[in-house]
């Protein structure tokens, strides 16, 4: 979002940063679903919705494709495969990118399907990313994201509808040298074109209805044999109706899998400001065409206050900024837990290390943003930094072990193109996040508090200290590894607040009940 109009002449230090983007109607048409191979069934979809860009209302289609079992048991899983979110920006919303110089866009998409059986409903949410893709001077720009989703399970007797809801496309923006434009991200939220045409169902499956009984004929509703009742704990509805069942979203797993300690103690007192989350994501490595997965680590943060910077100049709303600091934490280390890559060095050669990223500085969060106070309208944008130096603890080339030494690491921190140089200088990564919010809704994006998606760029140093006994490992590491351009996409997990124990988000002795999932 663009700065308010009533605020062109605001102080640079408070431009708020913006990820929503404006509204837009498009009819279109539905391909029927069509039967591709036996026992299953093909869905291809043109939906019209209504999105948010910063010149306001435009048209766009979103298709969605997926393949559905063509029927299914009380009590059977099934997850749709291939699905693919296609969003069609016409030419107007693609001018909205050019404006801000936009030259490539990485995107990832969030789809809110509503799962119906009889007058029983549920939600999945089918999340899809896509690798970047160029922007066009003009004319329009197809963005096709692909992904796995939840699977559903049936309670009863009865068909199981999907039906496509609110979707929310994350794009990541860089310009034609690299570096990120400004805002670095945009979140278009779209939500269905009312009763415009095409607004069915995706796709409907049977669940036992035709499944034959003993004697051959169909089973008598609510029934299917040798498929045991509903079990009593099955969720119901309003009205008491046995609620289909969506397994959980993959991107917000609990606390039930392994993870590394990350709780407040006595060498680390909380305040009544800390917060802690768990972080995790993926690092390209531009040189080895490769990524590397960035560990599942914790990160304590005490964050600052939300503070009115500057009102509207009609008071309408105001400028908000938070600054908030951290560190990571790792058995008494302000470093992530150990974790392995491997590699074809060269394009050959099997290379596996083992490293660890090192915090050497102080790690700060700042937000900024804008808020209207008639709607409650928001929208804010986070940038992190922190100094990390990459250090190699192992490593194995071609099955061979050699001895890297207690020094191996980069010879600086990891950096990134820093947007406020004289405000933040020295070597540093720099990841970004954005979000928009419109009461009654959830927000939408990253928020400090609720986690999300951080990206950024980073340059990694030569390396030096590697090797032992007279054998310079410098070289290899530094050909091989270091140099610009290396994507990093780093998620973040809901925050445990630990001065206020809340069971959705912390777990009984106060580390972060959400634990993110990478995303590429």
């Amino acid at each position: 979002m663009r700065g308010h109009r009533a605020a062109t002449s605001r102080p640079p230090r408070v431009r708020a940063r913006s990820a929503a983007i404006g509204a837009f109607v498009v009819l279109a048409a539905t391909v029927p679903a069509a039967a591709s191979a036996a026992g299953t069934q093909e869905v291809d979809t043109a939906l019209p919705y209504v999105c948010a860009l910063p010149s306001g209302r435009q048209p766009v289609t979103v298709r969605v494709s997926a393949v559905f079992p063509d029927r299914a048991e009380p009590g059977e899983a099934f997850s749709p495969t291939d699905v693919t979110t296609t969003v069609e920006l016409p030419a107007e919303a693609v001018a909205d990118l050019t404006a801000l110089e936009a030259a490539t866009a990485r995107t990832a998409t969030r789809l809110t399907v509503g799962v119906t059986q009889d007058e029983a409903a549920a939600e999945a949410t089918w999340r899809g990313t896509a690798e970047p893709v160029p922007v066009p001077g003009s004319g329009p720009l197809t963005l096709t994201t692909t992904g796995d989703v939840p699977s559903v399970t049936g309670q009863g007797d009865g068909d199981l509808t999907f039906t496509a809801g609110n979707l929310a496309v994350d794009l990541e923006l860089g310009t034609a040298d690299g570096t990120a434009t400004d805002p670095g991200a945009l979140t278009l939220d779209c939500s269905p074109a009312g009763d415009a045409p095409g607004n069915g169902p995706l796709a409907t499956v049977p669940v036992g209805t035709d499944t034959p009984g003993p004697s051959g004929s169909p089973s008598a509703p609510g029934s299917s044999p040798g498929t045991p009742d509903p079990s009593p704990g099955t969720p119901e509805d309003e009205q008491g109706n046995r609620a289909p069942k969506v397994a959980e979203d993959p991107s917000a797993k609990t606390a039930d899998r392994d993870a590394p300690p990350c709780r407040y103690d006595d060498a680390n007192p909380s305040t009544s400001a800390s917060l802690n989350a768990y972080i995790t994501g993926y690092s390209n490595v531009s040189k080895l065409r490769g990524a590397s997965l960035i560990p599942l680590s914790c990160v304590l943060v005490e964050q600052g206050p939300t503070d009115i910077v500057e009102f509207f100049p009609d008071f309408s709303g105001a400028y908000l900024a938070q600054h908030s600091v951290g560190r990571l934490w790792y058995e008494g280390r302000e470093q992530t837990p150990p974790f392995q890559a491997t590699f074809l060095t060269f394009g050959f050669v099997p290379t596996k290390a083992t490293m660890v990223l090192e915090q050497t500085g102080p790690l700060t969060l700042d937000g900024a943003g804008e808020t209207v106070f008639a709607t409650g309208q928001t929208s804010f944008e986070t940038r992190v930094r922190i100094p990390l130096v990459l250090r190699v603890t192992a490593l194995e080339v071609n099955g061979t072990p050699l001895d890297v030494g207690a020094g191996c690491r980069t010879e600086g921190p990891l950096r990134s193109p820093e947007p406020e140089p004289s405000k933040y200088p020295g070597d540093h990564l720099v990841l970004s996040g954005s979000s928009t919010h419109q009461p009654p809704a959830m927000p939408v994006g990253y928020l400090l508090s609720s986690g999300g998606a951080l990206t950024g760029e980073a340059t990694v140093p030569a390396f030096t200290g590697c090797g032992t006994g007279g054998e310079d490992l410098d070289r290899l590491l530094t050909a091989s590894v270091s140099g610009p351009g290396n994507h990093i996409k780093q998620i973040q997990g809901q925050t445990c607040a630990v001065q206020v124990f809340n069971p959705a988000e912390c777990t009984e002795d106060l580390q972060p009940l959400k634990i993110p999932v990478p995303e590429r």
